[in-house]
């Protein structure tokens, strides 16, 4: 039985030609291209986030082309990234995320209404609408209380506000609504 010459064994070529040599380098790749996927997704953040976590752990000769990326990702970023005058403002976009289901977006961009403004009741009212919807009971009452606390007429809001019909059956709920009754 003839054998094939060494030299003419064709092995997997990955990411810039390079051949993987050991189980951590094709590690790196799938973590490269689950990067790269994300940036293609136009999750740039995301994308960033990943490529310098693969940039701490990756070889040397990965290295420059993660950086390129970072730095388009970054690029991007500053493209996109919307601009608020106002809080009302930031919370009108944080409801479109809501209601489009980009519950961690919105999340965000509530979490940062808070971060400038500790008082905006309407943040902590928008995180209660998000907590219900997402199933989070605990979270929706707490965040409900604070923004009663803050202005009791959130409380009336509430009491028609379709958004906490899954919370309609939870007694903590009906408590905090109708504490009168």
């Amino acid at each position: 039985m003839k054998t094939a010459p060494r030299s003419s064994v064709k092995r997997p070529r990955t990411l810039a030609g390079a051949v993987p040599a050991d189980g951590a380098r094709i590690h790196a790749l799938a973590h490269y291209e689950a990067a790269l996927r994300l940036m293609q997704e136009g999750k740039f953040e995301k994308a960033s986030a990943a490529f310098k976590q693969l940039l701490a752990s990756s070889p040397a000769d990965f290295a420059e082309r993660i950086r390129m990326y970072i730095n388009a990702c970054t690029q991007q970023l500053a493209r996109h990234e919307t601009r608020f005058l106002t809080g009302e403002e930031r919370y009108d976009y944080a409801i479109s995320l809501l209601n489009d289901g980009n519950y961690e977006d919105a999340r965000t961009q509530l979490k940062k209404i808070l971060a400038e403004n500790p008082a905006a009741d309407y943040a902590l009212y928008g995180l209660a609408v998000l907590a219900s919807m997402t199933g989070d009971a605990h979270h929706c009452l707490e965040h409900l209380t604070e923004a009663i606390r803050l202005n009791p007429r959130n409380r009336i809001q509430a009491r028609a506000d379709s958004d906490f019909q899954d919370m309609a059956d939870d007694p903590r709920f009906t408590e905090l609504l109708y504490p009168e009754v």
